[in-house]
């Protein structure tokens, strides 16, 4: 099949992860922003949402070629309206390009259209393409909100949060965060009209102690690393307890078992407070990209008061209902994944002991049923030797543990996830604590 050469300017048909075809045009990329190593990629601005994000070369169709194609399998009211986004596009391209035809010389000859230069697979010479009336993608205020996942420094939990958040300075000195108003994945966001923080066990950033973050806020966010964590950030000395108040909204996210959510809604709600937990799944770059997925339970209507925020954090929440419930599915979703990337760890490895190649092992497996992004990053991060941490393997392990108790209390066999926590466990005991939840992958190389 002939290689599709594209270049800046060209309208594609762009597939970024698991999500389907998006009508896109291929941009300059702004001059700070290196271009990701590997595969061969074009910076693509994607219609209808204001996305940009480097595309790889085998995931771009031209735009006409295969609209058809793509309208015929996706039906969805966002995607209609980002084709209609391109068709208006393609209208005013074309009112202008009529307008520039009966420009000339005085003898009525045109001007000749300057020739444009192909770009290659390996060409970097991105600037010579630029379509001088187009506005900078680093001026568009959408910009910042899709390219967090491009900064070479980690984000720590909450700054994604933040970057998506407008941040009001008080007369007081103190910091809250109010929803802003913003185009995300999902559409419109209507920010809320209530105070919100967000809080962290590291001495909490925006207030001097959890005590003081949730008095003078109206809903309080908390993200920490395990149950002991979230107990003493609310029940220790100047904890989030002595700071609420009727009426005040305390909204835990952390993945902890639902004996320890039960025992924080009891004592925040004794207070006169209002409780929800919403733990979220997704890794840090998914944070990054605010395509988190989150499950909350509790008070329905500080849910309904979170709405803005959520929709700012993730791509979707669900409502699960009583307090405990989102803590429940939390952890069996992540026993899931724990398990799921011990048995792939475990094929990559028995690959190579029966001689057989790891590199095609991955390729077929990305053929099949099984084919994920999740399966080929952490596979090609594995093969890569790079254990990065976009997922820690010390809250994976931890999460493994209290699914396998939660199944006991359930009088529920959990046979897989002991298996699994076991290989986590001697991972730990090989200091990979604070790697990736794939560098599980040298429990079975030492």
């Amino acid at each position: 099949m002939a290689t599709v050469h594209l270049r800046i300017g060209d309208l594609v048909w762009g597939k970024l992860g698991r999500y389907p075809p998006w009508p896109g045009k291929i941009v300059s990329p702004p001059k700070d922003l290196k271009k990701p190593r590997g595969k061969k990629c074009h910076f693509v601005k994607f219609f209808g949402t204001e996305d940009h994000a480097w595309i790889k070369v085998e995931q771009l169709k031209p735009y006409h070629a295969h609209k058809e194609e793509m309208i015929k399998i996706n039906k969805g009211k966002r995607f209609q309206q980002a084709v209609d986004a391109v068709e208006d596009f393609l209208k005013k391209a074309k009112g202008k390009e009529q307008n520039s035809d009966g420009k000339g010389d005085s003898k009525g000859k045109k001007t000749p259209n300057k020739p444009l230069k192909i770009l290659e697979e390996d060409d970097e010479d991105l600037s010579a393409l630029k379509d001088p009336s187009e506005k900078p993608v680093k001026d568009d205020p959408h910009f910042h909100h899709f390219l967090l996942s491009q900064s070479e420094k980690p984000a720590s939990s909450m700054e994604p949060i933040s970057k998506r958040l407008k941040i009001i300075e008080e007369d007081t000195g103190s910091t809250s965060i109010q929803a802003a108003d913003s185009t995300a994945i999902n559409g419109s966001i209507t920010p809320t009209d209530k105070s919100v923080t967000c809080s962290s066990r590291k001495g909490a950033r925006l207030g001097r102690t959890p005590a003081e973050v949730a008095s003078m806020c109206d809903i309080t966010f908390s993200c920490v690393s395990d149950p002991k964590a979230a107990r003493d950030l609310v029940l220790g000395p100047s904890g989030v307890l002595q700071g609420i108040r009727p009426g005040k909204c305390y909204v835990e996210m952390s993945t902890v078992d639902p004996e320890t959510i039960t025992e924080l809604s009891q004592v925040i709600t004794s207070r006169g407070g209002r409780f929800l937990e919403a733990p979220v799944a997704g890794s840090q770059q998914l944070s990054n990209d605010g395509m988190l997925v989150i499950l909350a339970a509790g008070d329905r209507t500080v849910y309904e008061d979170c709405s803005s925020c959520f929709q700012a954090m993730g791509k979707t929440s669900f409502f699960l209902g009583e307090a405990g419930n989102a803590a429940r599915m939390m952890l069996i979703l992540n026993m899931v994944q724990g398990s799921f990337m011990a048995t792939i760890a475990e094929g990559l490895t028995l690959a190579q002991a029966t001689g057989q190649s790891q590199q095609t092992f991955l390729d077929i497996l990305c053929q099949g049923q099984m084919a994920s992004t999740f399966v080929d990053q952490k596979c090609q991060n594995i093969l890569q030797g790079n254990f990065k941490p976009d997922y820690y393997l010390k809250h994976i392990q931890k999460d493994l543990r209290l699914a396998i108790s939660m199944g006991d209390m359930a009088n529920h066999p959990t046979p897989m996830a002991a298996a699994a926590n076991e290989v986590y466990k001697r991972a730990k005991a090989l200091d990979q604590s604070d790697n990736d939840i794939s560098a599980v992958y040298r429990a079975y190389i030492h």
